[in-house]
C-alpha cells in the first residue's frame, strides 16, 4: 500500500510570504500615490499658468477699447471750442444776416427817410443782427462745453476717468463761449460803441 507523504507547512515560511506580499502591495500603492500626486501637481501648474494668462490678458488694456474711450466726449469738446472761436471771429451766417437786414432797410427807406432812420435801418439793424448771430454761437459753445464737463457726474459710472485733454478742450470752449456772450451782448446793446448820431457833422 503506497502512502503519499503530506506536505507540512512551515509557519515561518507562511509569515515571510505574507510579509513579502504586504510589502509588494504597499510599494504598488506608494508608486500609484506618487504618480497621482505628480499628475495633480502638473495639473495644478497648468491651471496656474492658465490663470496667469487670463489675468495678464485682463490686465493688459485693449488698444481698440482705449482708442474708443472718450471719442464722443472729445468730439463734443472740440465742437465747443470751434463754436467759441466762431462766436469771436464771426461766421458767414452772421454776414449774410447782416446783409439781409441792410437790404431790408434800403427797401424801407426807398421812399425817403430821416438820417436817424437811415442809420438805424441800414447800419444799426445789421450790426445788431451780427451780434445776435455771434451770441447764438457763443451760447452753443458754452452749453456744449458744460455738458462735456458735467457728463461724468450723471448716468452709469465710467470704467476709466475722462481724459485730461477732453476736459482741457471743453474748458477752452466754455471760456470762449463766455467771452463770446459778453462781447455779443456788448455789441447788441451798443455798450462798446454807440450808433452814430444824425446831428454829428464831418467836422465834429
Amino acid at each position: 500500500m503506497n502512502t503519499t507523504p503530506s506536505k507540512t507547512t512551515n509557519p515561518d515560511e507562511t509569515a515571510a510570504a505574507e510579509d513579502a506580499a504586504t510589502k509588494d502591495t504597499e510599494t504598488k500603492d506608494a508608486l500609484g500615490t506618487a504618480s497621482e500626486a505628480d499628475d495633480l501637481g502638473e495639473q495644478a501648474v497648468r491651471d496656474d499658468a492658465a490663470d496667469d494668462g487670463v489675468q495678464d490678458e485682463d490686465l493688459e488694456p485693449d488698444p481698440f477699447e482705449t482708442a474708443r474711450h472718450g471719442v464722443g466726449a472729445g468730439a463734443a469738446a472740440v465742437v465747443s471750442a470751434a463754436l467759441g472761436v466762431v462766436a469771436l471771429t464771426g461766421a458767414w451766417t452772421g454776414r449774410v444776416a447782416a446783409e439781409r437786414e441792410t437790404l431790408i432797410g434800403q427797401i424801407k427807406l426807398s421812399g425817403g427817410g430821416s438820417p436817424a432812420q437811415q442809420i438805424s435801418e441800414i447800419y444799426g439793424d445789421a450790426w445788431h443782427t451780427t451780434a445776435l448771430v455771434n451770441g447764438v454761437f457763443a451760447v452753443l459753445a458754452l452749453l456744449v462745453g458744460v455738458v462735456v464737463l458735467v457728463r461724468p457726474a450723471f448716468g452709469a459710472p465710467a470704467d476709466r476717468p475722462q481724459p485730461a485733454w477732453v476736459r482741457a478742450v471743453a474748458l477752452a470752449g466754455v471760456a470762449l463761449g463766455v467771452l463770446g456772450v459778453l462781447i455779443s451782448a456788448g455789441m447788441y446793446f451798443d455798450l462798446f460803441a454807440s450808433l452814430p448820431s444824425a446831428g454829428t457833422t464831418a467836422g465834429g
